[in-house]
């Protein structure tokens, strides 16, 4: 009985790390958005900048959520939240593609 509970906070662990590694990833790809050499130039970048904040705050605000759902759960992994874990990571690896794409546009009309 001690090895599974020793393994779900091992899982449990390796979740919140990998969370915390993808959220400082966009922590500084927001930074990066914001600063001068990012600044949109045209209405339709100025509305894809827009999008990307908007992204990056829903991000964060699943971030804590499920961190907080996951520090909370004292006897395993429930099936929703794993399933909610794998949606997030999914959403981390989205807004990454887009904030990328927005950066090479930039670039492109700098």
């Amino acid at each position: 009985m001690n090895t599974v509970n020793e393994k779900n906070t091992h899982h449990k662990q390796e979740l919140l790390i990998r969370m915390e590694r993808n959220h400082e990833i966009i922590q500084r790809l927001s930074k990066k958005l914001c600063s001068y050499t990012c600044e949109p130039k045209c209405p339709a970048s100025f509305e894809k900048y827009s999008d990307l904040k908007r992204n990056f705050k829903l991000f964060e605000k699943y971030q804590k959520q499920i961190t907080s759902l996951i520090q909370g759960k004292k006897t395993g992994m429930v099936h929703g939240l794993e399933r909610e874990v794998q949606l997030h990571l999914k959403r981390f690896r989205e807004l990454e593609a887009d904030i990328a794409a927005y950066l090479l546009e930039t670039m492109e009309h700098s």
